[in-house]
């Protein structure tokens, strides 16, 4: 099946290229940034040796979707996407720290409150909380973001006492993150969803205005769980049926693979790549409303490449 793993285009007026975890990013004179979604997948920052069919269309997807769907909270880095695997957009001044909210008990948050930490970046929380119970309120768990190596927890207070952020721009970024997440959960709602968890990225433009960046609401930044097994499910004292990158954390985490030192990387299975690939289509269908048609193949790297340089013609 066709997938991309990684590119090598030549664009007019390129400067540089960055592969990140997932995405191949091309930098551009005046500031112009296109970003390939690659089909790649990583978990607990490492990049598996398989590609998921479909994923980088269905992430770079739902993310212009979202980012449409926000445009009266905050601004944001995109331009088009001319092509289902492609986005440009502006270059800005990235914020060093990921906002990280959570509306449950789920995922890192979970383990770390399982392990017995009772204050989570900065966050108290109470005894007796059981795994995937919502909070009270959504609560804030930043993250350094790192270009190499492992993100890591991070609290306000070392935010602002690193200098990071000032205290001014960090209230900014975290009113418009509580904005951002309840937008979110509106959209998941209508769709029988809840909007689990997610993060954020912000950046700032020449004039110094707060910027949305990165992706927003796909299945690799959030999780999502079904709104009508939720209760029934947590009444039974299972994990609820979700939407997200997790499951494929848990795989890797049953097969005794969680990216520490001495452990070897499981066969992932082309019946996991595939299993994979459904549910990244599911929450496409899912979330956009849409019916992916996965029988059509995704464009040739030469046709996206040849897109991408009629776009740029047209932006320039």
């Amino acid at each position: 099946m066709n997938t991309i793993f990684k590119t090598d285009f030549n664009l007019p007026g390129q400067i540089s290229k960055y592969e990140g975890k997932v995405r191949d990013v091309y930098y551009l004179e005046n500031d112009i940034l296109v970003v390939i979604a690659s089909d790649r997948i990583s978990a607990f920052d490492i990049v598996m040796p398989k590609p998921i069919p479909f994923k980088g269309l269905v992430l770079n997807q739902i993310s212009v979707d979202m980012l449409k769907s926000t445009e009266d909270i905050i601004q944001n880095w995109l331009i088009s996407s001319p092509d289902p695997n492609v986005s440009i957009g502006r270059k800005l001044k990235p914020v060093k720290v990921e906002m990280v909210i959570r509306g449950y008990l789920s995922g890192h948050s979970d383990r770390l409150y399982s392990s017995g930490k009772r204050s989570i970046c900065g966050v108290n929380l109470p005894n007796g909380l059981v795994s995937n119970q919502k909070f009270d309120n959504p609560i804030i768990t930043p993250s350094t973001k790192a270009d190499i190596g492992h993100d890591e927890d991070i609290s306000k207070s070392d935010i602002i006492k690193k200098g990071i952020l000032t205290l001014d721009q960090y209230e900014e970024i975290e009113d418009i993150t509580y904005k951002l997440f309840k937008r979110g959960t509106e959209i998941a709602k209508k769709r029988g969803l809840i909007l689990v968890d997610t993060k954020y990225e912000f950046g700032y433009d020449s004039k110094d205005n707060l910027c949305l960046i990165d992706e927003i609401h796909t299945p690799d930044s959030s999780r999502y769980f079904y709104e009508d097994t939720y209760e029934d499910f947590m009444n039974r004292g299972e994990t609820p049926k979700q939407l997200s990158k997790e499951f494929f954390r848990q795989w890797l985490i049953q097969n005794n693979f969680q990216g520490k030192e001495g452990q070897n990387l499981p066969e992932i299975s082309n019946d996991v790549v595939m299993d994979v690939s459904k549910r990244y289509l599911e929450l496409y269908n899912k979330i956009t409303g849409n019916n992916f048609d996965s029988s059509k193949p995704i464009n040739s790297l030469d046709q996206i490449e040849e897109t991408v340089i009629n776009s740029l013609k047209l932006i320039s």
